[in-house]
């Protein structure tokens, strides 16, 4: 594949889940309220990279992560995979999607099935997908328990023998049974212990070096998505707000919200003082966003255009981009050609 284009292009995705819509209005067909949990995001992720997503709970993270793998379908916006559009799937493209794309869930005991064996559960997909005999499904059986650094030994264990940490291996391999070009990872170390989530951490380096697989690493965890990822990108409120290097983002950040989230990482000197986090109020319901900024509730730096406009992903210096007036204005960011505003690609108006 050519590396300068992009494995995964994802274009004004949105994704609505209606709320509080009553039998009236349905008989009616009117319009209820939405949470909108993924508003109009663009990303893309190249062949053999890493891409960070972080943000708060609650911010859309998961839901983009899961139209990706095919397992939630958008509101609206296209899905890309190799040049292909897989937005709205026939069952054979859904198939070869999932061949390519799979994905490593949260929590690694519930995403196993408690009465299958490890070996069942990692040689599920090659049954599914009639790969090889009964042999070769066996031989790669053992090359994926090698793989995540598990014991061939495990192969006969069930899930409630196994500790978290070992759980998650088994759901690496699975992820990695059919040779994906992508892997989403949905918070994979958030349900384990400090010492075991650093293991994880660096098996999913050590795979993504050796394999070749890009991954599109979901996190709150900013330290972690900063050690894994080739890019960062910043998410508040189903809106990307920051994308760049994870240097770009990380040693010079143009948002606000990116300032906040990056002050509260602890420092290991401990005569570092913490610097602490300048937000001004809870995060705002994703059924009913403030105007303009959604940010701008709980920004230092709020300004009238900020309650106004929605800010587009300004240009900053090489692929950084941050969608905050104030920053741009005063670093002299260039605006994109047309704005989220000026497309009106979002089905339901604010």
């Amino acid at each position: 594949m050519d590396q300068t284009k992009p494995l995964l292009e994802v274009h004004g995705l949105t994704k609505l889940f209606p709320v509080d819509r009553s039998f009236g209005l349905r008989a009616r067909r009117e319009a209820g309220r939405f949470l909108r949990a993924v508003d109009d995001v663009t990303l893309e992720v190249r062949g053999g990279e890493t891409v960070g997503l972080v943000g708060e709970s609650g911010c859309g993270k998961t839901t983009l992560g899961r139209m990706i793998a095919g397992l939630t379908k958008p509101t609206s916006g296209r899905i890309l995979f190799e040049g292909h559009d897989v937005s709205h799937m026939t069952r054979g493209v859904r198939q070869k999607l999932r061949r390519s794309v799979q994905m490593v869930f949260q929590d690694p005991f519930s995403s196993l099935d408690p009465r299958q064996t490890v070996g069942d559960a990692i040689r599920e997909p090659l049954d599914i997908h009639n790969v090889g005999n009964r042999a070769r499904r066996r031989h790669r059986v053992e090359e994926l328990l090698d793989q995540v650094v598990l014991p061939r030994r495990y192969a006969d264990r069930y899930p409630h023998e196994l500790s978290g940490g070992l759980r998650q291996r088994v759901g690496i391999a699975c992820a990695l049974a059919l040779n994906p070009r992508l892997i989403v990872a949905d918070e994979p170390t958030s349900s384990l212990d400090a010492s075991v989530q650093a293991e994880i951490i660096n098996l999913l380096h050590d795979l993504q070096l050796t394999t070749g697989v890009a991954v599109l690493f979901i996190s709150h965890n900013l330290d972690v998505v900063r050690y894994l990822s080739h890019r960062v990108a910043v998410m508040y409120l189903g809106r990307i707000v920051e994308i760049g290097s994870t240097h770009e983002v990380s040693e010079d950040p143009q948002h606000p919200y990116t300032q906040a989230l990056l002050s509260a990482v602890p420092e290991p000197d401990p005569t570092v003082p913490l610097k602490p986090s300048r937000l001004t109020d809870d995060i705002p319901s994703p059924i009913d966003l403030p105007t303009g900024c959604a940010f701008h509730t709980r920004c230092w730096l709020t300004q009238d255009v900020c309650r106004e406009r929605i800010p587009p992903l300004y240009a900053f210096d090489g692929t950084h981009r941050a969608s905050c007036h104030v920053t741009a204005a005063n670093r002299g960011a260039a605006s994109p050609e047309t704005s989220e505003i000026d497309r009106g690609t979002s089905p339901i108006p604010r």
